[in-house]
């Protein structure tokens, strides 16, 4: 076990700490030691940990660099969200690129300065009691070494800015076909509205987009990232980089995805208490399999009269102050998710469970239960009115 390193006291005053001003004698001790004659012999004890770390480098890189290999299998659909080394949608393949070739570079960098040192202390390492008394060759000035230290790196660095820039101008600039989905996304504390401007449909979470099989005839997705409240960020690594999501200013953003699948995110700015709950699903389906999700969407809320008393409850307890049902006069809320089509989403509260009976009680009974800190209050229903309600959401499809 390490040794405890002494509490200090709270009557000890910056620049008159006892606990240092002790130990000064054995500080200076082990700085001789360490830039002295002795310093091999400091070194020694550290050569364990040395090899140590730069073999678990040299293990860990190359893992990192094909983990897509062994954290997705083509059966899954629901795919990794720390995966970013597995893009599949076109602009998240041009950032694959250019941190491949920054890691590379980097790479190499690490493998010549590693090796220069390790020659060094291994070449002129301590040989015996002579060395104490020895001086090596001193050497005032080099023009090779020190065009060596500085040209390679002032390249590196130029070639850097120019394939980032090249890799930002191509993502940034793209030209949209006439025809492309527009889709825009408002960060909410903590959940995320989707409107697809094209449709006049309305969602909640939950993005449903088609796929772009062919690069003959891509199917790019405009995203228009807004803000009704803070400051928030979108990432879906896969299908691309991150994008703020701030008031008062709009950012586009675009993605293409190339493989079917539910590509799973997150807000990735600090938002308020479930910042880390603000959980993002896109689902990446045939394109006729988006057109009857959209179909389904556009259509009328479900009007169950079997369900009647659970309407009457919803808007009763003030539901409809901040939900929306279409065809519902008394709920045009908009500061919680839109409703009418409720039970078409596979989880609640912008992910952070799934969407089944047990959790839908759970949510309707107590929503911080689930979610601690968000915006949707308890309502204190009692069992009666959690029946009716939840008998009325569950025909939301």
């Amino acid at each position: 076990m390490a040794p405890q390193l002494p509490m200090k006291a709270a009557k000890q005053l910056a620049g008159r700490d006892t606990d240092v001003n002790v130990k000064i004698p054995e500080i200076l001790l082990i700085a001789r030691r360490l830039i002295g004659l002795r310093f091999w012999s400091a070194f020694r004890g550290c050569k364990r940990w040395f090899w140590r770390g730069l073999l678990t480098v040299i293990a860990v890189l190359p893992g990192t660099l094909g983990a897509q290999q062994s954290l997705e299998q083509p059966s899954q659909h629901l795919r990794a969200i720390q995966n970013i080394f597995d893009p599949l949608s076109k602009p998240a393949e041009l950032i694959n690129d250019t941190a491949r070739l920054t890691l590379l570079i980097c790479l190499i960098i690490f493998i010549i300065v590693g090796g220069l040192l390790l020659y060094a202390v291994t070449r002129y390492r301590r040989r015996g009691p002579e060395d104490d008394t020895a001086e090596p060759s001193q050497v005032y000035g080099s023009t090779a070494i020190e065009l060596a230290w500085t040209i390679p790196p002032i390249l590196i660095v130029i070639l850097l800015i120019l394939v980032t820039a090249r890799t930002v101008g191509e993502i940034q600039n793209v030209q949209f076909p006439k025809d492309a989905l527009q889709l825009r996304v408002i960060g909410h504390r903590f959940w995320w509205e989707l409107q697809y401007p094209g449709y006049g449909v309305t969602a909640a979470n939950e993005i449903h987009v088609p796929v772009s099989y062919l690069p003959s005839t891509p199917r790019p997705v405009q995203m228009l990232l807004d803000s009704a409240d803070v400051a928030h960020g979108w990432w879906v690594p896969q299908l691309n980089g991150k994008s703020w999501v701030v008031p008062n200013h709009r950012n586009i953003m675009w993605i293409q995805p190339t493989v079917l699948g539910t590509y799973p995110g997150n807000c990735t700015v600090l938002c308020g208490d479930q910042h880390a709950n603000m959980l993002i699903r896109v689902t990446v389906e045939s394109p006729e399999d988006f057109e009857k999700w959209i179909a389904g969407q556009k259509a009328p809320a479900v009007a169950d009269p079997t369900v009647e008393d659970g309407r009457k409850e919803f808007i009763e307890n003030s539901c409809g102050t901040c939900h929306r049902i279409a065809g519902t006069s008394a709920a045009n809320g908009v500061f919680g998710p839109d409703l009418t089509h409720f039970m078409s989403r596979q989880t609640l509260g912008s992910g952070v469970a799934d969407n089944n009976d047990e959790n839908l009680r759970s949510w309707l009974r107590d929503p911080q239960v689930l979610k601690p800190g968000c915006l949707m209050p308890n309502m204190k229903l009692d069992d009666k009115e959690v029946d009716l309600i939840f008998a009325y959401l569950k025909t939301l499809k």
